[in-house]
């Protein structure tokens, strides 16, 4: 028989005055394989962080056994040279600022154990020899610095970093996010790796990320069980469809706020490079995207869609150094980066990482007006009602004071679109919108930004690994792929 692993006896955990966990029970076995479901929302990445014991809790948890606990989060805040946060968004597109963070084999070496008495190799060599180099594909990337990583790319290098613990029990907190269809498919053969070689693992996940490894699932819903049990008795729910439905009166009263967009080509690139040190980021784009175009970018993990987006943001300085038209005008010719950004509103998950979690909703979303990440300027009384009107039109009024660090990730997403939308920007950039939400969210958010598009005649750019995640309206799609175009 099987010895006990972790136990939770009546485990709650209250939050800001709400309780997230209520009254868990839970027993898992040495040797067992669980994934967390549920809704967003519904308290996982909580049962996730209080097993690491960073939340207060009441009830019994209980290791069997002297665990050495690593976790993998669902997002990475890394620190500079200097060992503090003080990074900004344009840094990981600035050569020389980006070299203030350490390199992915610098901050690997970190956590890489000391050589074993008698060894005569040379520092770097254990690591080099390492095995989750190659399985987790991060040789290539070995002196990238780690602000220049992709969303997939960094989240990698923090699995590398929590198996160089040598954990018992490696917690993965939706390790799916964010990796394009060759990336999910490598990290389903990681975890059943990992679980033949004995770590046990808890995997907070979709009911359609479940490797062959894992054995039990567990379901909450809003706080509590909603299903445990062998992983072939669980049958998940098909998601709701809810209606998306928007109050016309308040979508007549911001179309006022609507500047008229007086340009035919929204974005026109023409042989564009963008090239870090010898390395080619993007090579020979030439790209048009007309006014009123709804687009896809896709790609794999690394090719060049971040960068791409960059320089239409106007946060990446090589845009001066190609041919870029942005809004019937090229770059270059005496407009400001603020005069750009105000025309475009944006959201990108290394983006969300630069909030401050301590910001109100209502600030976060007010600070879309002034394209600053941060609420630093007082606001016009009709600069205020503007925002209460998109929080109204998008269900988030109930959360006008509540601080980023209270919302699930999911809640977090539609406060950052509604920051991107504040200005009812011509030009919208959708960078991977859906992460961190579930199913019934992202049926909602696919058919909102269509409704959204179309009332305010809104050109999109939208970037998704995820067929289903792409909203009705697009049709047409640009694929990268190691920095060029391969279809278009």
């Amino acid at each position: 028989m099987a010895d006990n692993f972790l136990s939770l006896e009546g485990l709650t955990v209250t939050l800001g005055g709400r309780t997230v966990l209520n009254n868990l029970d839970l027993n898992i076995l040495c040797g067992q394989q669980w994934a967390i479901t549920g809704a967003s929302g519904s308290g996982k990445s909580v049962l996730a962080h209080t097993l690491m014991g960073r939340h207060f809790h009441s009830g019994r948890l209980t290791f069997f056994k002297s665990a050495n606990k690593a976790i993998v989060e669902q997002q990475h805040r890394f620190l500079n040279r200097s060992g503090t946060s003080d990074l900004y968004y344009q840094q990981r597109f600035n050569a020389s600022d980006a070299d203030q963070t350490m390199t992915v084999a610098q901050e690997l070496a970190l956590y890489f154990p000391e050589r074993p008495a008698g060894k005569d190799s040379a520092p770097g060599q254990d690591l080099n020899s390492w095995e989750w180099l190659d399985n987790l594909h991060i040789r290539p990337l070995m002196t990238r610095p780690l602000i220049q990583l992709s969303n997939g790319e960094n989240k990698r290098v923090q699995l590398a970093i929590a198996l160089l613990e040598n954990p018992d029990l490696l917690i993965l907190d939706n390790p799916f996010l964010g990796l394009d269809t060759e990336g999910r498919a490598t990290l389903h053969t990681i975890i059943n790796t990992l679980a033949a070689k004995g770590i046990q693992l808890l995997l907070i996940t979709s009911p359609r990320e479940l490797p062959a490894a894992i054995t039990h699932v567990a379901r909450l819903e809003e706080g509590r069980w909603a299903f445990q049990g062998l992983k072939e008795q669980f049958h998940p729910d098909a998601a709701d469809t809810r209606e998306v439905w928007l109050d016309t009166n308040i979508l007549r009263e911001l179309q006022q706020y609507t500047a008229p967009a007086a340009f035919s080509v929204a974005v026109k690139m023409t042989g564009v490079h963008v090239y870090y040190g010898e390395k080619a980021l993007l090579e020979h784009i030439d790209w048009e995207v007309k006014k009123g175009e709804r687009w896809n970018v896709s790609g794999p993990n690394g090719a060049g869609k971040s960068t791409l987006l960059s320089l239409i943001t106007a946060d990446n300085p090589q845009a001066y150094a190609n041919n870029i038209w942005l809004f019937d005008r090229r770059r270059g010719t005496g407009e400001t980066i603020w005069e750009v950004k105000q025309k475009i509103g944006f959201v990108s998950p290394e983006l969300h990482l630069y909030f401050d979690y301590g910001a109100t909703c209502f600030q976060v979303i007010a600070s879309g007006l002034f394209d600053t990440i941060g609420l630093f300027r007082p606001l016009t009384d009709e600069q205020t009602l503007q925002i209460d009107r998109w929080m109204k039109l998008l269900s988030l009024d109930d959360l006008r004071t509540s601080r980023l660090a209270q919302l699930s990730t999911g809640q977090q997403r539609m406060v950052l679109l509604a920051r991107a939308l504040i200005k009812n920007p011509p030009l919208l950039i959708l960078d991977e919108p859906c992460q961190g939400l579930d199913e019934e969210q992202t049926a909602y958010f696919r058919r909102l930004i269509g409704l959204l598009c179309e009332a305010f005649g809104t050109t999109l750019i939208y970037v998704s690994h995820y067929k289903e995640e792409i909203p009705d309206c697009v049709d047409r799609f640009l694929q990268l792929e190691n920095g060029r175009i391969a279809a278009q």
